[in-house]
């Protein structure tokens, strides 16, 4: 008998449900421990420059002064290519089979998870929008060396340090810390400079104003000369908002695990209102825009252009982009610090650089990682090896949550001398 393929997807989805509900939190293991409580977490995520290029760099003075002022971690790694994948690492501990920087394929119930499939999502070959993650699965494998994706060809561009390596993990669990804290009953954010007003719901990029839907033709007079979504400044991406590729984000009915999570930082429900009121989440996801975050964009002036080299060094680096993002970082540390709330409870900040984009080997995706407290020790540098798992487990332990996917890998360890209350001796002894 054939059955019609909406029956075959329905029955498949059911399936699916049933599995989870038998499997239950599988892919979850033990609460980590190592860190204090902690009340509020501000993780502000900048883009796309390797650690030796943000490091003592004359452009990023403030940065540098904070770094060492705060804690710093000297040995800390992201894990793959391109950006999507190393945002859903830090709130999931997975990549979930999306190796890519797509579009959302929004509310479809037509696609199967790359979880599911088995089959990533990739630049290379070329994917089509990633489905809405969900369910139990296996994701993709993230070899030392990528030479087929976001690189194509020798030497490639290395993965992690260019040694390690990610096997596929069987048993990945198609949810992120968000849906973890909503659990217990704690709350997150997911603060996105120039979303537009509208929210986020089916925009892949924006100005703050337009999007990439807008309808350029209804515009009267009529625009001269014509003008179209190619044009936009696209200052929001969706792909730096890792919460929105999510099913049940994006089918979520309420403001406690849906699209309503994901704000701008301006406006009356925005970070900078949040900050001043004091009302802010568990855990605040803070990504600057494009321009800001130090990622830059082709079609928005001198001050945001792209660096001219990717190969690694600061020669190559567009220095206006550099002082852009670095003031961006100070104008976030303050008003966090400002805030009432960082003067009540066990509170951290974390700044973070999510990869280090398109430099091939034999550089490596080692990353800047600065972690301040409101209780504890300063002016700490790790050599300890870490990487985007290390800091989601240490968000887990933080809020006495089940470490998720790859949060649980016997490799990833806890951010315990970056979080410590008192004195910690520089060799953790």
């Amino acid at each position: 008998m054939t059955f019609p393929t909406r029956f075959v997807r329905a029955s498949a989805a059911a399936a699916l449900a049933a599995s989870l509900c038998t499997l239950g939190h599988a892919a979850e293991g033990p609460v980590p421990h190592g860190v204090p409580h902690l009340d509020h977490v501000f993780v502000v995520v900048m883009e796309n420059h390797g650690y030796s290029q943000i490091l003592n760099n004359p452009n990023a003075p403030f940065i540098n002064s904070y770094a060492k002022s705060a804690n710093l971690a000297t040995n800390y790694f992201a894990i793959g290519h391109p950006s999507l994948t190393n945002y859903l690492e830090i709130v999931g501990g997975s990549n979930f089979g999306v190796q890519s920087d797509n579009y959302p394929d929004w509310h479809s119930t037509s696609c199967t998870p790359n979880l599911i499939t088995g089959i990533p999502n990739t630049d290379n070959p070329a994917s089509s929008k990633v489905c809405p993650i969900a369910g139990m699965g296996s994701d993709a494998t993230t070899p030392a060396v990528d030479t087929t994706n976001e690189v194509q060809g020798t030497p490639g561009e290395n993965n992690i340090d260019g040694v390690a390596s990610v096997p596929s993990a069987k048993n990945t669990l198609g949810i992120t810390i968000g849906d973890q804290l909503d659990r217990a009953g704690l709350s997150w954010k997911s603060y996105q400079e120039s979303l537009p007003a509208q929210g986020a719901d089916r925009v892949n990029y924006s100005d703050g104003f337009f999007t990439d839907s807008t309808d350029f033709s209804k515009i009267t007079p009529t625009l001269n000369p014509a003008l179209s979504s190619k044009d936009i400044v696209a200052l929001y991406a969706a792909k730096h908002n890792p919460f929105v590729y999510f099913q049940n984000v994006q089918e979520g009915k309420d403001g406690d695990n849906s699209l309503r999570n994901s704000v701008g930082f301006d406006g009356a429900k925005g970070l900078y209102a949040d900050l001043a009121s004091g009302h802010v989440p568990s855990l605040s996801f803070i990504a600057p825009n494009q321009c800001n975050d130090q990622h830059g964009r082709g079609n928005a002036g001198a001050f945001c252009n792209y660096d001219p080299s990717d190969d690694g060094s600061q020669a190559g680096l567009n220095p206006a982009l550099i002082y852009r993002g670095d003031q961006a970082v100070k104008q976030l540390v303050s008003a966090i610090k400002h805030s009432p709330v960082w003067h009540q409870g066990h509170n951290a900040i974390v700044v973070v650089w999510d990869e280090n984009d398109y430099s091939t080997a034999p550089n490596i995706n080692q990353v800047m990682l600065i972690a301040d407290t409101n209780y504890g020790v300063h002016k700490v540098t790790s050599g300890k090896r870490y990487t985007h798992f290390s800091l989601l487990r240490t968000l887990e332990a933080g809020f006495n949550l089940p470490c998720l996917n790859h949060a649980c890998d016997k490799s990833t360890d806890v951010m315990a001398d970056l979080f410590a209350e008192g004195h910690w001796e520089q060799n953790g002894q």
